[in-house]
């Protein structure tokens, strides 16, 4: 789609009124966001950082998801899920237990199986690029204005409006501006949104791994001493491996050549699947916590990790940026069919009161997992196994986990119940 100023002579300074929304960030949230404001008829602009050509890259980055189902309903109510699902890998089974290098995993463990989860799977896992690329073809074919290669310079707020100033000197006005642009959004901080947040002394590492078993749509996690070690079933004979280790050994692994990490890596994952190879790039993130202490300021709103970047251990930051993302996008729509201008401050409240809680909890129960399980006290870990083994004999209490993590629990926007808005 072309720039919607191409046509209008150079005036840097001019602005021009085209839009409902603006989003600031293209990436996952921002533009799950635009579709689902497009598909209501709200007038929006994606102003993106990323090049075409990035977001067109198909190489395996070593990113991949666990959507939740209900993050699911929401990509098939955007007619995104489509493209998606031949490259999306059910969650069947999940398994939850401590585990040491080298050593058999307890046998106190949570195990959460079909019966768990009556309306279908628990979740799916996705890689980052397949995922990128099917919002990338449902924005290429929605009204939804997309801006490549761009980014905001400065925003203003005006009576009834925002104006955004683009570094190309363009100047876009709209009566609401959305946040989507990361845990160090410029955005919030341009708006003086503070946060709070420290970083841990962890790093995941990432990659995918080819085995020569099967998985059978099993995930699994294990709790070592130093961090969780996620195995995430994908495509194939291939898994998704999210690894947790210190910073400092994080680093020194990633810097060893494959063999060595491999090496490293299997007496951790184990020989359950077999001979292990890697299976594309791998790659180092350091993991912190970051919460903004607001979500909203005057015509503006916050979504995803712009708002709130939780710790990896539950696979939920995703999910949790969907969710924002449907609640704003129902409560824009349900002020519109109102009459009322999209930027008014009670809608944003409203907002900030369905999410704020939620978000404040998976902040809270994500840092006290990864203190309670990132440790090989002895104590501790006899607790942790004790309180696993309690919960898999307790079939309620796997179902509320599994309600929970498959984002069907609470107050559940109309688009994550897979419903039209």
């Amino acid at each position: 789609m072309s720039h919607p100023l191409d046509n209008v002579p150079s005036l840097p300074h001019v602005c021009f009124m085209n839009y409902e929304v603006i989003i600031a960030g293209g990436g996952l949230n921002g533009l799950t966001l635009a579709l689902a404001l497009d598909q209501v008829g709200i007038c929006t602009a994606v102003i993106d950082r990323q090049t075409t050509a990035s977001m067109k890259l198909s190489g395996f980055d070593g990113r991949s998801y666990a959507l939740s189902a209900a993050s699911k309903k929401m990509l098939s109510v955007l007619d995104v899920w489509p493209s998606l699902a031949r490259n999306a890998e059910p969650m069947l089974e999940i398994k939850v237990t401590d585990g040491q290098a080298g050593a058999a995993p307890s046998p106190f463990m949570m195990e959460f199986r079909q019966e768990d989860m009556p309306e279908g799977p628990m979740g799916y896992v996705v890689e980052d690029r397949h995922l990128r690329l099917a919002l990338f073809d449902a924005i290429k074919r929605s009204s939804v204005t997309h801006l490549p290669s761009e980014n905001i310079i400065s925003h203003d707020i005006e009576f009834a409006q925002v104006s955004v100033t683009l570094g190309d000197k363009s100047c876009l006005q709209a009566p609401l501006l959305v946040g989507a642009d990361g845990r160090a959004s410029q955005i919030a901080k341009d708006a003086g949104i503070t946060r709070a947040g420290w970083a841990y002394e962890q790093s995941s590492l990432v990659c995918a791994i080819q085995h020569e078993k099967p998985h059978n749509n099993i995930a699994h996690q294990y709790f070592m001493s130093a961090g969780p070690l996620a195995i995430l079933p994908l495509s194939g004979n291939r898994s998704g491996i999210v690894w947790t280790e210190k910073t400092e050994t994080a680093q020194a692994i990633n810097a060893l050549d494959d063999a060595a990490y491999l090496e490293i890596l299997q007496p951790r994952f184990g020989n359950f699947l077999g001979k292990i190879s890697l299976a594309g790039n791998r790659y180092t993130y350091p993991l912190s916590l970051s919460t903004t202490y607001s979500m909203i300021s005057q015509r503006l709103a916050l979504v995803g990790d712009a708002a709130h970047a939780v710790h990896p251990i539950a696979g939920q930051g995703l999910n949790a940026g969907f969710k924002d993302v449907a609640a704003l996008a129902e409560v824009l729509c349900n002020a519109r069919r109102r009459g009322q201008d999209l930027g008014v401050q009670t809608a944003l409240e409203e907002y900030q009161r369905w999410r704020r809680f939620d978000n404040a909890i998976l902040s809270l129960a994500t840092n006290g997992f990864n203190r309670l399980f990132s440790n090989d006290n002895p104590i501790s870990r006899g607790l942790r196994d004790l309180g696993m083994g309690l919960i898999n004999n307790s079939h309620s209490i796997r179902r509320a986990f599994v309600a929970n993590a498959a984002g069907t629990a609470g107050e559940v926007p109309k688009l994550m119940q897979g419903s039209r808005l």
